[in-house]
């Protein structure tokens, strides 16, 4: 039987959770196989990631309109992938990269590229017979990941008081994924009574999280604290708590500025210090983005003050780029790497980047952004990779909970064990 071919490509502007336009990509195969996959969206974006194509149009969506990104599919992409074996993803993603060997992907959008790649990878997987974490990861394929819920949103993600962005329950100490995503659903559920309890709104951010104003940095810590005893789970045993400060978002000439509780300002150490208070206090497991993109040398400190004690994962410093997390693996800077598709644009760049960092003994957490798409592929990715973490947003939004149901079935469809803190103790 003949090897499958692209027979078309198809791209279209569609709407990510936070309403703004994002690229969907189709792919037909010669055998009339379709697949298709949708590019998310981050709010808080690393300086040195891939471009995100947009139109710049102020009459078309303020802006953000990405129909220049669907153009490139339709046209320039469409061109010189029609007629390419469809499984070899390898070949599909070098072909992307010599269109537009830009290093940012500026040319051709890193959002077209990667709404190709994706679809192209599943539906090379459909044709094949086979489930994507299979047809990317093989035999070798072996872990569910452990889920880090962002249960309370600040930051970029929310309008409230909260610096840190991200506030998340990290339930690794259950034996099935099922149960330990149950765990984190009552205890998302135990945290919003108790807020609406002590007259907090229970809306949500930008992941689902809840995002009213804060006493704080630390109350955000006791709440969840309280709601995990609430729901009848051992903090520190069953669950554990994980944060993503974004630190890059309130660095500005050489200092870390805070709003809350009042104006002020810290050094690289003096946030360092912070941190080790509240690991001291909390059964924090994981921290990522303690210290901004630019701030090498504090990050170097970071590293070696907490590294032996949690996870400290490193976001925009990498961006999920090779070079990037090469020379700070050189520089002993974090001991993990957030892995999100769309900082790299493509299949192939994300998973040798996972390669590179497991090869040097760093960890690595599969993400989603912050407007994202009922897509699941990363879910699949995590499996294929595997990466042992993901982070997808609360047990809340359909876009967040569409990757946690396909780990679900995941579960039941395979033999595969779960990571559970495994791939988190220090």
């Amino acid at each position: 039987m003949p090897a499958p071919l692209i027979a078309d490509l198809e791209a279209r502007e569609i709407l990510d959770s936070r309403g703004n336009p994002t690229i969907e990509v189709d792919c037909i195969l010669s055998d009339g196989t379709m697949g298709r996959a949708s590019v998310p969206s981050g709010a808080s974006t690393g300086k040195y990631e891939a471009c995100e194509l947009r139109d710049g149009d102020p009459k078309r969506f303020l802006g953000q309109g990405v129909l220049k990104a669907v153009k490139n599919v339709n046209t320039t992409i469409r061109r010189r992938l029609v007629g390419m074996i469809a499984t070899n993803q390898y070949r599909i993603d070098q072909a992307l990269i010599e269109l537009d060997p830009t290093a940012n992907k500026g040319k051709l959008g890193a959002n077209a590229i990667l709404g190709t790649s994706l679809s192209v990878c599943r539906a090379a997987s459909i044709t094949a017979g086979i489930c994507v974490y299979r047809f990317l990861g093989g035999a070798g394929t072996m872990v569910l990941p452990t889920p880090l819920l962002n249960v309370i949103n600040g930051g970029a993600h929310s309008s409230n008081n909260l610096d840190v962005q991200e506030y998340m329950v990290v339930p690794a100490g259950f034996p099935t994924f099922r149960e330990a995503l149950r765990a984190a659903a009552e205890t998302y559920r135990h945290l919003k009574n108790l807020l609406h309890d002590t007259g907090k709104p229970t809306s949500v951010g930008d992941e689902g999280g809840f995002a009213p104003m804060f006493r704080d940095h630390e109350e955000p810590l006791e709440y969840i604290e309280r709601a995990v005893t609430k729901a009848g789970y051992r903090l520190g045993d069953q669950i554990f708590i994980a944060l993503d400060p974004a630190s890059s978002e309130f660095y500005r000439k050489g200092l870390y500025h805070f709003r809350t509780p009042k104006p002020h300002s810290m050094s690289s150490d003096e946030l360092i210090d912070l941190y080790e208070s509240w690991i001291k206090k909390f059964p924090i497991i994981s921290i990522e983005d303690g210290l901004a993109q630019n701030d090498r040398t504090g990050w170097k400190k970071l590293t070696e003050r907490l590294g032996s004690r949690v996870q400290l994962v490193g976001d925009d410093i990498f961006v999920t780029n090779t070079n990037r997390l090469k020379q700070g693996i050189r520089d002993g800077i974090a001991n993990a790497v957030l892995i999100k598709p769309n900082q790299v644009g493509t299949v192939s760049e994300t998973l040798d980047c996972v390669k590179v960092a497991t090869d040097s003994g760093y960890r690595t957490v599969i993400s989603h952004r912050s407007g994202e798409t009922s897509d699941h592929f990363i879910a699949d990715l995590a499996v294929a990779a595997n990466s042992g973490q993901i982070k997808t947003g609360a047990p809340c939004r359909s876009e967040r909970v569409t990757k946690y149901n396909r780990l679900i079935r995941i579960e039941e469809d395979d033999v595969l064990r779960f990571a559970g803190l495994q791939t988190l103790k220090r």
